[in-house]
């Protein structure tokens, strides 16, 4: 198994932050496997080993050694939408990661359709993958099964052929009924385990409103760009983040991002075929939009 060291330095905002919940979140992978690490004696602060209840201090180095191993299927529930000999649209579940990191070599979505035959591209810890959603977001995406059908999918998400809409709770009014985000999408340089706007490569969201109702919004948003945590990003910077965001807005206690991937459509690489599927409106995002007002029922 190979190894690789990754170290970072405590900010000032993350002085007093638990190890584990640090380690996960700078490492991007979940608690529980930032926890195997520290207790696995594969992170060191200040050189030491530590508990996962460690307090970062300010100015700390911060070394976690990532042991690399091969990725293996797993028996994960994903629904598949569509499936042919080059690619499959598969619905996936809140709460999955897309594709394996450090410290976290199971569990996601990439064990779950190793099976499947995904395949393509030069990222072995990404076979197939085009297109990623966030761990807690919702809804549709393609990944490709042969060389062919991948190299078309990135070209046409390059080309901004690919058409990607969501459903989105926002919290506020006030929108107009139509409009765009154009302002680039890069780390914040403030915090760097964070995304901001203004900063990096271009991004353009454009979204619609659907009904606003006890000062929230229900918005269709279409992605032209796809850049990590867009539409997070750029609604919260016009003053509408995403419902129950803990990133750009508040986290609400037993409520997920409210964000789901409803619409998907494409020319099929290999065939030419013109490609367009719906995910319905997950029942828990249903409800939560319900206890906010009845008129959001979906």
């Amino acid at each position: 198994m190979d190894a690789a060291v990754e170290w970072f330095e405590v900010g000032p905002e993350e002085v007093g932050e638990r190890l584990d919940r640090l380690l996960a979140r700078r490492l991007d992978v979940s608690r529980s496997a930032a926890r195997r690490m520290i207790e696995g004696g594969l992170v060191l602060v200040g050189g030491e080993e530590a508990t996962p209840s460690h307090k970062a201090r300010a100015g700390e180095r911060v070394e976690a050694r990532i042991v690399e191993e091969g990725l293996t299927a797993e028996e994960i529930p994903v629904p598949v939408v569509f499936e042919d000999e080059h690619l499959l649209v598969v619905d996936k579940p809140a709460g999955l990661v897309v594709h394996p990191g450090a410290g976290n070599r199971s569990g996601t979505l990439v064990n779950a359709l190793l099976h499947k035959g995904i395949s393509g591209g030069e990222d072995p810890e990404r076979p197939g993958i085009v297109h990623r959603l966030d761990r807690d977001t919702s809804g549709l995406m393609v990944a490709a099964k042969d060389e062919e059908a991948y190299s078309g999918l990135v070209a046409a998400l390059s080309a901004r052929r690919v058409e990607r809409i969501y459903r989105a709770l926002a919290v506020g009014t006030g929108l107009p009924v139509t409009g765009t985000v154009d302002s680039p999408v890069g780390r914040d340089p403030e915090n760097p385990t964070l995304m901001a706007a203004g900063v990096g490569k271009p991004a353009v969201t454009h979204f619609e409103v659907i009904h606003e109702a006890a000062g929230y919004t229900m918005l269709t948003v279409r992605l032209e760009t796809g850049r990590t945590h867009q539409i997070r990003v750029h609604l919260s910077a016009i003053g509408c983040p995403i419902y129950a965001d803990p990133l750009y807005g508040e986290p609400v206690p037993g409520r997920r991002l409210w964000l789901h991937a409803e619409r998907l459509a494409f020319t099929h690489p290999v065939t030419g075929e013109a490609m367009q599927f719906e995910a319905p409106i997950p029942e828990d995002l249903r409800e939560a939009a319900r206890m906010l007002d009845p008129r959001f029922a979906a």
